[in-house]
């Protein structure tokens, strides 16, 4: 079973909401998810991200609207006649049962004749680097061992779509960069049509085709990781996806064009191209640098604090009593600035973004 059975499907979601007593949990929810594409739902708790991941697979309350597999509207239908795999947090393996019959119990469930079910659970063991451990049970294994059983148990099936709720979760930092890997090897061998939900977002950059945002049951963005990262929609994606200064202020007309007003004589020049008026600017802590005293269009300030990150050094600088969070790459013997030192910054305009929530 080194490949699908079923093509990769088009997954679309059109006009989905869905409500637990008078709480809404999704907002009139409209995505596309491409055959083959290994998709994120990305979110902080409570934003609907493993409601819709779920009301996908079909369990919990039937929604109001369509989920479409190639067309097929499946709301209302109940979970096994979908043929959707889905890999929970908690794993939810058998703990009587072996490695072996922990996978085989899909497919005798589905009354797969017994001389295919030994090839096939073979196959998916040997596919997510578990074949010798066929007769362990769940508690001789590891973390990271339990979760590829669980995965196996899945795909052994052959599901059109593969549904993953924060799978790594549980796992210590150094296997989940591993086991990130391996899912999206498997994801692309197999190829899939794969979901997969995080509140984590350097999982969801690092694996996935594409993203969507979600906060209080509404997806805010859908785009490739770094699209919506040098892009963001609204505040609310700027600050969940990685860390951004976000200035209050209007665009008022400059010499030059068009500036960014803080206020307190604080002004960041803009696109020339932009609408005079109220807006936030969004600069990401890595687009400014520190400068001299030849460096065109300064921002003077002085450091407040700085925070060791491994490989980069976060400074916080108070330019005007507006605090700017810069990031200053870190090499080996590098000597950390003092607070009050004095500083030049440069900020390319081309690397801020206006945003108008």
């Amino acid at each position: 079973m080194t490949t699908m059975q079923t093509s990769p499907v088009q997954i679309d979601i059109e006009n989905l909401s869905l409500s637990f007593g008078n709480t809404e949990v999704l907002k009139g929810v409209n995505l596309a998810i491409r055959p083959g594409e290994f998709f994120a739902f990305l979110g902080p708790s409570g934003s609907g991200k493993s409601t819709l991941l779920r009301a996908i697979a079909g369990f919990g309350p039937t929604p109001k609207g369509q989920i479409k597999l190639d067309g097929q509207d499946i709301v209302g239908s109940v979970p096994w006649q979908r043929n959707v795999g889905m890999v929970f947090q908690s794993y939810a393996l058998w703990p009587h049962m072996t490695v072996a019959k922990n996978v085989a119990f899909g497919l005798e469930e589905r009354k797969v004749p017994a001389s295919e079910i030994g090839p096939k659970v073979r196959a998916a063991l040997e596919l997510v680097g578990m074949g010798d451990y066929a007769e362990r049970f769940p508690s001789q294994l590891s973390g990271g061992q339990q979760q590829r059983v669980a995965l196996a148990r899945t795909i052994v099936v052959e599901p059109r779509v593969l549904l993953l709720d924060e799978p790594l979760s549980n796992l210590d930092a150094n296997l989940r960069v591993q086991m990130r890997q391996d899912l999206l090897k498997l994801q692309r061998r197999l190829g899939i049509t794969t979901i997969f939900v995080t509140h984590d977002q350097e999982e969801a950059n690092t694996i996935c085709d594409r993203i969507a945002v979600m906060a209080d049951g509404v997806v805010q963005q859908i785009g490739r990781p770094d699209e919506v990262y040098d892009n963001p929609a609204n505040s609310f994606v700027a600050k969940f996806l990685g860390t951004a200064n976000i200035l209050e202020g209007e665009v008022v007309p400059s010499a030059d064009g068009r500036s960014f007003d803080c206020g307190a004589g604080l002004r960041i020049p803009v696109s020339a191209d932009e609408a005079t008026g109220k807006a936030r600017l969004v600069v990401r802590p890595e687009s400014i640098e520190f400068g001299s005293d030849s460096t065109k269009d300064p921002l003077s300030g002085s450091v407040v604090s700085a925070e060791f990150l491994g490989g980069m050094v976060r400074y916080a600088v108070d330019v005007n009593g507006q605090e700017l969070l810069v990031d200053e790459r870190h090499t080996r013997g590098q000597k950390r600035m003092e607070k009050g030192k004095q500083v030049i910054l440069k900020l390319d305009p081309a690397q801020a973004v206006l945003i108008r929530d």
